[in-house]
């Protein structure tokens, strides 16, 4: 996602990455998780939204950065809840959960695989998974949908691309082996063990992969 879709809407690029290469499959994807601090006074996703709307732009939010996937998915946050909150970039993820654990920071929205270590040992707690199932690694988080906020997504993913122009023929060989790789039960157990999901059957396929493809950049390009 970051290389495929998020560099576009950030940077001007020598090549156009809708056109420019061929999709082969998604891989795996990796939904964000939304944490907070221990001391926060909310139990659930509605009680935190009411908090925060209760104290508009008091919050702080760690990020890897600004134009991060966390950063872009809180100002998603933001838009679909009508809450505000301030961003506080730091050199990647793992100070920002430190700090989160320390409470100098109030919540983060970011891969999952960052947090699972730090919510099994109580450390800081999970309020809700941004995706339409919930982790293999915390299944007692809810999703968003079950939470009640229905339709707020947002995951990390991986997939292969070829050379535009690459003779279909290649694209199907490489898609077929992906898909067969995909079936092995001994990849699933390795993916769900880095906080990873098998990509669904249908975004295994070439055509819809493209067209995933081009839905996240346009929901994430900021234009």
């Amino acid at each position: 996602m970051t290389s495929h879709v998020l560099v576009g809407g950030l940077y001007k690029l020598d090549f156009d990455l809708l056109t420019d290469l061929t999709p082969i499959s998604e891989l795996a994807y990796e939904p964000l998780l939304i944490c907070i601090k221990n001391s926060l006074p909310a139990k659930n996703l509605q009680e935190l939204i009411a908090w925060l709307k209760a104290n508009p732009g008091k919050a702080s939010v760690g990020i890897p950065g600004a134009g991060s996937t966390g950063n872009l998915a809180g100002i998603s946050f933001q838009n679909v809840t009508g809450t505000t909150f301030q961003f506080v970039p730091y050199r990647g993820d793992a100070p920002a959960v430190q700090d989160m654990m320390a409470g100098q920071i109030d919540m983060m929205i970011e891969p999952s695989s960052n947090f699972t270590a730090q919510v099994q040992a109580g450390t800081i707690r999970a309020i809700a998974v941004p995706a339409k199932t919930r982790l293999f690694s915390l299944p007692g988080v809810p999703t968003t949908d079950e939470a009640g906020l229905p339709g707020y997504y947002a995951s990390i993913w991986f997939g292969l691309w070829a050379p535009k122009n690459t003779p279909k023929d290649i694209i199907a060989k490489l898609n077929g082996a992906a898909v067969t790789a995909l079936a092995d039960e001994n990849v699933k157990v390795r993916l769900n063990k880095l906080g990873q999901q098998i990509a669904t059957r249908d975004l295994q396929d070439p055509a819809a992969f493209a067209a995933f493809q081009k839905s996240e950049a346009d929901k994430w390009w900021l234009r």
